[in-house]
């Protein structure tokens, strides 16, 4: 129903300028989060996002509200709200490595690259411009869908908690901010910060400063130390045997006392961290095979090395792989550590499966750190998984959507370790943009979408929002 309609409208070429034209736009502002101002809960550069995106949306013709700039609606009619789309205008640093401008969306062989042309600007203006084509083609309807904007999804999604604690949910919710076909499972989550202290020691060999990481959730790209009493001629060799196993690359620079050692990975977003090069990791191979004097720093290196070896990103060495058939292998990023001549912090990020629990992960890994003498602050939650059924009317209504404009038969959902705006929101699920197949770079360097895809994704939503607020 609507296909032949939908499939005109979309091959339009003003459609894909337009599109285009609307991203540009979007990525154009520079949206990490910075230090809350007055009208500004997320800073300057979200809350500019929304400005804009809203500026978008009343240009389309949509009647927009302003919720405090924690999000911005876009309604596509005036009658009761059905669905509810949720996308978020907020990204993640751009890092370091990128070919182009990142606040500049270039297009390139049928292709887009900027911050957010992925995660999730791109997919943003997809879901507006759907609703525009439902609009356009005034396709009969019985509800209304509402774009949600939000600003605050990168960070913990503060913005949507505001937004639901003053608004009812509606019955069906999809965020286009992950994969096709459908995503009914969002592993839980757990984010401890841990570390230890010591008394300051004179002895060498010794690791006397250490750093790494940026963000919780983003596989490190960088790490660094400086080692006293060790020179580059003594770990010139360690360094390049460990980058030949790791794919890290080492700069070694000597100094009066010792040596400065710079390691650069790759960056990926935590919920896949096979797809990274974690520098904090590969950096703690290199200093875990240095002899070290007997010292507080030497043993927190080693008890790190021991717990978070290269490569190892289910938590075998903390004894807390599991997996289950439904929601897949518990993954593990050891994300951020700064070590100094006293002590060391750590934040390391776990996406688990439905198998897993506080006995069988949160407290093993308490436990783990506990025989090193290593401390979790505080008492961190684990997060519950979201697990949405995969008959619902909405997975099968979504489903059959995917399946009408890309051909695959009898599609099926999956389950990420990423989270997304509908991790706490009753019955909602993840419905793209990006295609299996694909990598979008997303939270590193050339960040990238594809034209043909964004498009497809146009037909698809339309089709979507037709069918459910029919």
């Amino acid at each position: 129903m609507y296909q032949e309609k939908i499939e005109a409208y979309w091959s339009d070429p003003d459609r894909e300028r337009e599109l285009v034209a609307a991203i540009s736009r979007l990525v154009a502002v520079k949206s990490v989060k910075g230090e809350a101002e007055p009208g500004k809960p997320f800073g300057a550069g979200p809350a500019a996002a929304l400005d804009e995106a809203l500026k978008l949306c009343a240009e389309l013709g949509f009647t927009t509200t302003d919720y405090d700039h924690y999000v911005g609606l876009a309604d596509l009619n005036d009658k009761e709200t059905r669905l509810h789309i949720l996308g978020h205008l907020d990204v993640v640093g751009e890092g370091s490595g990128w070919s182009t401008d990142p606040y500049t969306c270039v297009e390139k062989d049928g292709m887009l690259y900027g911050r957010g042309v992925s995660d999730d600007k791109g997919p943003v203006v997809c879901a507006l411009l759907a609703m525009k084509a439902v609009r356009d083609l005034g396709l009969p309807l019985t509800a209304n869908a509402r774009m949600i904007l939000g600003t605050d999804e990168e960070s913990g999604s503060s913005d949507i908690a505001y937004y639901y604690s003053k608004e009812p949910y509606a019955p069906y919710a999809f965020t286009p901010d992950a994969d096709f076909p459908v995503i009914n499972i969002e592993k839980g989550h757990y984010h401890p910060d841990f570390g230890a202290q010591w008394a300051a020691s004179d002895a060498l060999p010794r690791v006397a400063a250490m750093t790494g990481g940026f963000r919780q959730n983003v596989v490190p790209p960088e790490a660094e130390a400086m080692v006293l009493g060790v020179f580059p001629a003594d770990v010139q060799d360690l360094c390049d045997a460990v980058a030949k196993g790791t794919g890290a690359v080492f700069t070694v620079n000597g100094s009066a006392n010792g040596c400065h050692i710079h390691c650069a990975g790759r960056n990926a977003h935590a919920a896949s961290p096979d797809d990274g090069i974690n520098a904090i990791a590969a950096l703690l191979e290199v200093l875990g095979g240095l002899e070290l004097a007997d010292c507080g720093s030497t043993k927190a290196i080693r008890s790190m090395h021991a717990f978070f070896p290269f490569g190892d990103n289910r938590g075998r060495a903390l004894g807390i792989a599991q997996e289950d058939e439904q929601s897949g292998p518990l993954t593990l990023n050891l994300a951020i550590m700064k070590l100094t001549e006293t002590g060391f912090t750590a934040k390391f990020d776990v996406r688990f499966p439905l198998c897993a629990n506080e006995d069988n992960c949160k407290r093993t890994c308490e436990a783990s750190f506990a025989a090193h003498g290593i401390s979790v602050t505080g008492d961190p939650d684990m997060t519950t998984v979201h697990c949405v059924e995969a008959d619902s009317p909405l997975v099968r209504t979504l489903l059959s959507c995917y399946s009408t404009y890309t051909g695959v038969k009898d599609p099926k959902p999956i389950a990420i370790g990423g989270g997304t705006y509908v991790h706490d929101i009753p019955g909602g699920v993840a419905f793209g943009c990006d295609f299996p197949g694909f990598d979008p770079k997303m939270h590193a360097a050339d960040e990238q979408a594809s034209i043909a895809n964004l498009l497809l994704s146009c037909k698809i939503f339309t089709q979507a929002i037709a069918e459910l607020c029919r």
